[in-house]
């Protein structure tokens, strides 16, 4: 993992595959400083070189969504981690100020359509995590309704593991695990329609949830970002184009697939050539700026 950067008033705690996590040096550790780096991870390894301004992409696409789901798109207000303190002028566009949650040691996957390794499982057993769906379904194709796939949040160093929901029941508590289930759906339908009404699909994606000081349930780490969901270019996917094909996606798919072509998922993974990394910046920032407008 690279070497974080030091930020006066602030201590290092963490970093993962992309962001770099601080506490406050003085004072009470209530809230957490979350830089969003350039560093691009895929199938669990961190890659050479990182996309330029990728991390402020990611934060500027999470502060839109934050802010549409507390309410700008018309919908109710839903909590998410944010202070509204300005963050330190030294990650300034790439950083969020956050409150500490509890985290919910389940990662909350919803699909509206069928890809990824959600079309892997369905080929194999005609169900995605102890969902059972029609049969005949395509790569690509959009499922009947949208559905919640979760998956276990795995100790750092090893795999998270996609359980279904019975087993998520067991983890969190069968109350607990619904409310995931509803809020994740919410969130999804939301979200998709608004990204439907931009030329663009939201074919599946991920929510991290904790709970606040007062038990408030409350959406954290990062939304709807290129990182943690699948776009498509709505047109392209209508038009019969391969969804998951490099140039009808606004994610890492473009990262994804090129790496799947040209490592065999032994040793250390190959630098990204200079035209993946120019792409898939190009995508990332094609993003944001369709949603915004």
């Amino acid at each position: 993992m690279s070497t974080a950067r030091e930020i006066p008033g602030w201590k290092h705690v963490y970093s993962g595959k992309v962001r770099d996590l601080y506490e406050p040096a003085d004072g009470p550790a209530d809230r957490m400083l979350v830089v969003a780096s350039d560093r691009v991870s895929a199938f669990d390894f961190v890659l050479s070189p990182a996309i330029p301004e990728k991390g402020a992409l990611l934060t500027a696409l999470s502060d839109w969504w934050f802010e549409q789901l507390a309410g700008a798109d018309g919908g109710a207000p839903i909590a998410n981690h944010l202070t509204g303190e300005k963050p330190p002028a030294e990650v300034a566009g790439r950083a969020m100020v956050a409150k500490k949650l509890t985290m919910i040691p389940i990662e909350c996957v919803v699909r509206g359509y069928l890809t990824g390794s959600g079309w892997k499982e369905y080929q194999q057993s005609g169900s995605i995590c102890g969902v059972t769906l029609p049969a005949g379904l395509n790569d690509g194709d959009r499922l009947p309704e949208p559905i919640f796939t979760p998956a276990y949040k795995a100790p750092l160093g090893e795999h998270d593991e996609n359980i279904t929901f019975e087993q998520a029941e067991e983890i969190v508590g069968e109350e607990l695990a619904a409310d995931l289930r509803d809020l994740s759906l919410q969130i999804y339908r939301r979200a998709a329609a608004t990204a439907e009404a931009r030329g663009l699909i939201l074919a599946d994606t991920k929510f991290e949830f904790g709970h606040d000081a007062d038990g408030v349930l409350t959406l954290g780490d990062e939304v709807l970002t290129s990182d943690s969901s699948r776009y498509w270019d709505r047109a392209a996917w209508e038009s019969g184009t391969t969804p998951a094909a490099r140039m009808a996606s606004f994610d890492k798919q473009i990262v994804r697939d090129w790496l799947a072509a040209n490592w065999d998922k032994t040793g250390t993974p190959p630098e990204l050539p200079t035209d993946i990394v120019a792409e898939t910046a190009a995508r990332y920032g094609e993003l944001l700026t369709r949603l915004r407008g």
